[in-house]
């Protein structure tokens, strides 16, 4: 992506020819200057002289009627003779340069074919991406197969894997699928939590709530092996993955937890009793402050990658947007006509804020949370149920409901779809990235979470994604 133009030859006056001892003036009368033979010419261009060139050092001659033996050396000396004179020099002629004992006379110059110079002094302007290879992209030329030019990017229509996850609900509200930085995978499975190792394909039971309780959400904090869990009964647990222990319970929501976002310690928690709970699990109260402005259940939330903003949405159609030290809303979008559970920050533009819709709504809208503006709206015709931003390029991935179920690959800030990814049977609710940023699992009330590679890779790494090869198939959660 970047361009760098080197010119090992600038442009300076210490290229100046010798100035000649004696000076020619012009002399009334005469129309013209006719140089004596004998002189030496001088101009204000450096012109090579071509005339004492040894061209059959080059020694390219066509190439004759040869043995099975010589084809690959034959070959390889057309195509060189090729790319250097082009296809339509069928010999190579030395240009020649006027002696200085025939004048300037047009007459006396021998003019080569066009493409048979040994060298060129005139810059091609209009070059496209194919001229940049050493041989070009000639269909003509003998013996060689072009590369073809880079089309664009397909995404696979089908899902490299699939989980059988029972007991996974189909309930719009929830949260329960999210994917750590350390590359598992956390299921919320009616009253336990599962994880999926992705590089081993291993499976744990991390915590049964038993069956009074069941898991409304989960989320990874942003590094290490924290996992917080909500459940119905309006607590936050915090668990240890690594050494499958629960660290701390926590209160103060009356309802279920269905949305949970961290922030570096700060663990924020939103209820179907419309509030939400900033939590800093270094200190020993259950939660630091409250947020209130929703009139009903808050289903979506995520911090920004700055960690300044907090978006939240809820059942009340509405779409808040709070900062480190605020109570009270300091944005407010009330443009959407449904529930907003969709929310997801940009990685790429500061203060880009997206969020989407439910089934009277269908939209994807695009605000600036710094300039308070409200930048585009997409319908999608379907229950917006997820969305996340691609942090590898700038695109995004929606998941979708009634009526169509399907997923689908966004470029921004076109909108222009890359790829509909279907086979779920039910309301894709639950979506996923992987650390790399290629693969997404999304979840749905069909009891299946499906893997697709949907994003490329890093631009500074060519690597695969760290999903293990013995984890292709389909296979069972628990």
């Amino acid at each position: 992506m970047e361009n760098s133009s080197v010119n090992p030859l600038s442009s300076s006056s210490d290229l100046n020819p010798k100035t000649p001892s004696r000076t020619n003036q012009l002399i009334p009368g005469f129309n013209s200057y006719h140089p004596s033979p004998s002189r030496t010419i001088y101009s204000d261009r450096f012109i090579p002289s071509r005339s004492s060139s040894n061209f059959a050092l080059f020694d390219l001659p066509l190439p004759p009627q040869s043995s099975s033996s010589e084809d690959s050396t034959n070959a390889y000396t057309a195509l060189l003779r090729s790319a250097l004179f082009g296809t339509d020099c069928g010999s190579v002629v030395p240009p020649v340069t006027p002696d200085k004992s025939s004048g300037l006379n047009a007459r006396n110059l021998q003019i080569c074919r066009p493409n048979c110079n040994i060298f060129r002094y005139k810059t091609e302007t209009r070059q496209s991406l194919q001229s940049l290879s050493p041989f070009g992209f000639d269909d003509q030329l003998p013996g060689f197969s072009p590369s073809p030019v880079k089309a664009n990017r397909k995404v696979p229509r089908s899902p490299f894997k699939v989980l059988d996850a029972p007991a996974l609900q189909d309930d719009f509200y929830l949260n329960l699928v999210d994917w750590s930085s350390h590359n598992v995978l956390a299921v919320g499975l009616g009253s336990c939590v599962y994880l999926w190792h992705a590089s081993s394909s291993k499976v744990v039971k991390l915590c049964d709530l038993g069956v009074d309780d069941s898991v409304s959400s989960v989320g990874w904090a942003q590094r290490g092996t924290h996992l917080a869990v909500g459940t119905s009964n309006g607590k936050v647990q915090l668990w240890d993955s690594s050494r499958c222990k629960r660290i701390r319970t926590m209160e103060g929501h009356r309802l279920r937890v269905g949305a949970l976002a961290w922030s570096s310690s700060m663990l924020s928690s939103g209820s179907r009793d419309k509030s939400i709970l900033q939590r800093d699990i270094r200190a020993q109260e259950d939660f630091v402050s409250k947020l209130s402005g929703h009139k009903s259940e808050v289903c979506g939330l995520k911090w920004s990658y700055d960690n300044r903003e907090l978006a939240s949405g809820g059942n009340d159609n509405r779409l808040f947007v709070w900062n480190n030290h605020s109570t009270q809303p300091v944005l407010k979008y009330c443009e959407h006509t449904a529930a907003v559970k969709a929310i997801a920050w940009s990685p790429h533009l500061h203060g880009l804020l997206a969020s989407g819709g439910g089934t009277a709504d269908r939209c994807i809208r695009f605000w600036n949370t710094t300039t308070n503006t409200h930048l585009s709206c997409m319908d999608t015709g379907s229950q917006v149920c997820n969305l996340v931003w691609s942090k590898n390029v700038n695109e995004l991935v929606s998941t979708h409901g009634y009526s169509q179920n399907q997923i689908i690959v966004w470029r921004y800030p076109t909108m222009s779809k890359i790829a509909t990814l279907t086979g779920h049977t039910y309301r894709v609710l639950y979506l996923a990235i992987s650390p790399d940023g290629q693969t997404i699992v999304t979840g749905a009330g069909d009891e299946t979470l499906r893997f697709w590679n949907v994003f490329p890779s890093p631009k500074s790494k060519n690597t695969e994604t760290e999903i293990g090869a013995s984890s292709f198939g389909r296979t069972q959660i628990r």
